[in-house]
């Protein structure tokens, strides 16, 4: 080990975008790291640490080599008969072949011959030295740039006002040591050295590194920088919690939190909280928008109280300066976000003026796609379906006409203009205010949500009503004008849209409100024949329909997939049964299919499906008199026998149990069909074999296409 030495590249910068910032420390670091690697510079244990500051991409190798290990080399160049002539000297071709390999040195009297069986051919072998740290790092280093996943690249002149070069940010210095010394390398009009620069305020010069272990200590002690993304983050959610804590509050627990963690991350270089506070006056606006403010426009943390999760005054500064005394910095912040939170308070009160119902014609002037209308339209079309959806559930037809058309009324409102991402929550406050009900304040507020992940309960049920219909809607109407998802490419959210539906169908099941038999009040087909309907007679194909049911299979299937095994989904998405059944089915499938009599079963029932593939017309009724052998007549019997618990118990979803009581049929079955030639000469004994099997295939297949559970 005691020739290998731990290397430091820096890329000093302007100030780097903070979203990316932490992809593009890891990519730098990575793509040098295995630049170094395939070159053989690199012990097995090598440990690359990255960097990454608002101004600086680096990383740290523990263990690199001056120069790899020479490297044996056989380069089979080309057939004998086309590398030298008839008086053996080599043809141009080979001449030309060894120059493009760098062997120029190579006499051709000392190559090899080798045959691959059908011709000789020539191949150089020798020893290669092993490349030098320089060229390896030289060509890691452009490689890595090259790779890194850049937002949006800048052209820039560099000091010769001649050269244009292009990257995230202008560059402004290389740092390349290999312990103690200076790796010779360039890039971006920069060649290495060994001097840095500190925090752009807080220290004074340049920074002469001493060697590469030094670069993380003599950062933070003369250039006041944490330079790992992770320990600068480490930092500031200490200070946030220590803060919050002394003052009573919380951070919340929103999930933008840690994103807003991040961005603030790589937006300092030496992090120091503060902590601000406004008006309690301002509290009188619902709390979304002021968080939606503070976080989104001044990076700042709200602070709630821990006993109601309500919003407090409070807000914690996260600030790349520190200082003795910090009230100018405080008071600075405070006079930014008091003009954001007066324009929410006046937006809030402005909307306020108008109720949410006289602005639904407002919609008429807002296009949702020019070849499905406007979002007036669109209400009308949610509304038919809402209608639908909540007669088949028992809901109030009338409470789910309302909420649909109260969804989409706070497009037009200042505070949804100004904060797209309030929308339907901003309609919930409205509608209270107004004095819409309860039920229909809460469907407004939960529209936009991803899915449902809880059962729904009767306050919820107008909720989920607008839920569904609002998505059958989208994916039916999107679907029609051929816009179906493509590749990585879903700009209208129908997979999410598919997902939701899913969802919703999932929680109406737990809450009791679809019940587990085949013929449920509300089906798939159901809704999405609704949604089709609201467009107008005949103007949606009955192929979308089935495209769009497939489609929201499919993505069921593969929701399910990450948790069960793959066949045992196939084999219950096979009969596309009621959405609400899936997850229950699938469960029940996979414990069967641990069973020892699944494997025998799931084969003979592959079986018995390929040999009624091969019936002849319709299959008829089974004629008992025409039972003849003891092993089919055993098989009736067990038909006989077990099918009406089968049958009871699937029809009370009782799914396993069903899939259980399947299990006893294979002692009869096997002997079935180790015994009985199943096409017989005779066309009625065949026949009626055939119609035995057929309620066979019945019985194995109610709750899944078992025969996908075979091997």
């Amino acid at each position: 080990m005691s020739d290998f030495r731990p290397l430091l590249v820096e890329l000093l910068t302007e100030e780097l975008p903070p979203k990316a910032l932490r992809k593009l420390g890891d990519a730098f670091a990575e793509g040098i790291r295995q630049g170094l690697a395939t070159r053989g510079l690199l012990a097995a244990d090598c440990r690359a640490e990255p960097y990454a500051t608002p101004r600086r991409l680096a990383v740290h190798l523990s263990a690199v080599l001056a120069q790899a290990p020479d490297q044996d080399y056989a380069e089979k160049l080309m057939p004998v008969k086309v590398g030298l002539d008839a008086d053996g000297r080599p043809t141009p071709a080979l001449l030309k072949k060894l120059a493009a390999k760098g062997l120029d040195a190579v006499d051709a009297a000392t190559l090899a011959r080798e045959s691959d069986g059908k011709q000789d051919y020539l191949v150089a072998r020798g020893t290669a030295p092993g490349a030098r740290l320089a060229d390896g790092l030289q060509q890691a280093l452009e490689a890595a740039l090259a790779g890194l996943p850049i937002p949006k690249v800048m052209s820039y002149q560099l000091a010769d006002g001649v050269t244009t070069v292009k990257f995230v940010r202008p560059a402004h210095g290389l740092v390349a040591l290999f312990g103690a010394d200076v790796v010779d390398i360039a890039v971006l009009g920069l060649s290495a050295g060994r001097a840095t620069l500190g925090h752009r305020f807080m220290s004074e010069g340049a920074i002469a590194l001493r060697d590469a272990d030094a670069y993380v200590g003599q950062l933070a002690d003369t250039g006041r920088v944490i330079a790992a993304f992770d320990a600068r983050r480490d930092e500031i959610s200490r200070q946030l919690d220590t803060h919050a804590t002394r003052l009573g509050a919380t951070l919340g627990s929103d999930p933008e939190v840690p994103a807003l963690l991040d961005e603030v991350t790589a937006l300092v270089e030496h992090p120091t909280v503060y902590v601000g506070e406004f008006e309690p006056r301002f509290l009188q606006v619902p709390q979304e928008c002021l968080i939606l403010t503070m976080r989104l426009n001044q990076k700042y943390f709200p602070l709630f109280a821990p006993d109601t999760g309500k919003l407090t005054h409070r807000f914690l500064i996260v600030s790349n300066v520190q200082v003795r005394d910090p009230v100018n910095i405080v008071e600075g912040n405070q006079r930014v976000v008091r003009p954001r939170l007066a324009d929410a308070q006046f937006f809030f009160e402005t909307d306020r003026k108008t109720p949410l119902a006289e602005r639904v014609a407002q919609l008429g002037s807002i296009v949702y796609h020019n070849k499905l209308g406007t979002q007036l339209q669109r209400v009308e079309r949610v509304r038919a379906v809402a209608r639908g959806v909540a007669q088949a559930l028992g809901a109030d037809p009338q409470a789910a006409d309302r909420a649909a058309l109260l969804a989409k009324a706070d497009l037009g409102t200042l505070m949804v203009g100004e904060f797209p991402e309030l929308q339907g929550i901003m309609g919930a406050y409205y509608a209270e205010a107004d004095g819409e009900a309860p039920e229909v304040v809460r469907a407004l507020r939960e529209q936009y949500r991803n899915r449902l992940d809880t059962p729904v309960q009767r306050d919820d049920l107008i909720m989920a009503v607008l839920f569904i219909a609002e998505r059958a809607e989208t994916l039916v109407g999107i679907w029609s004008i051929g816009l179906a998802p493509t590749g990585e490419r879903d700009p209208y959210g129908l997979r999410r849209a598919a997902l939701g539906l899913i969802s919703a169908f999932e929680q109406l099941a737990a809450g009791g409100w679809l019940k587990p038999s085949e013929n449920g009040p509300l089906a798939l087909h159901g809704v999405l024949r609704l949604a089709a309907d609201s467009f107008g007679p005949g103007q949606i194909a009955d192929s979308v329909l089935a495209e769009v049911g497939d489609f929201i299979y499919e993505r069921y299937r593969n929701q399910l997939a990450a948790e069960f095994e793959r066949n045992a989904v196939d084999a219950v998405i096979a009969l596309a049964p009621p959405l609400h059944q899936v997850a229950a089915r699938v469960r029940a499938v996979t414990n069967f299919g641990a069973l020892p009599e699944a494997g025998s079963l799931a084969a003979a029932n592959k079986r018995v499906g390929n040999l009624l593939k091969k019936a002849e017309g319709d299959i008829g009724a089974v004629d008992a008199a025409r039972l003849r052998e003891p092993a089919e007549l055993a098989l009736a019997q067990a038909i006989e026998r077990l099918s009406p618990r089968a049958q009871s118990q699937f029809e009370a979803g009782d799914f396993a149990g069903s899939l259980s009581t399947l299990a006893q049929a294979r002692e009869a079955v096997d002997a079935f069909f180790a015994d009985v030639m199943v096409m017989a000469d005779d066309p009625a004994v065949r026949a009626n074999r055939l119609a035995l099997l057929g309620e066979l295939h019945g019985l194995m297949n109610k709750v899944a296409d078992i025969s996908r559970l075979a091997q």
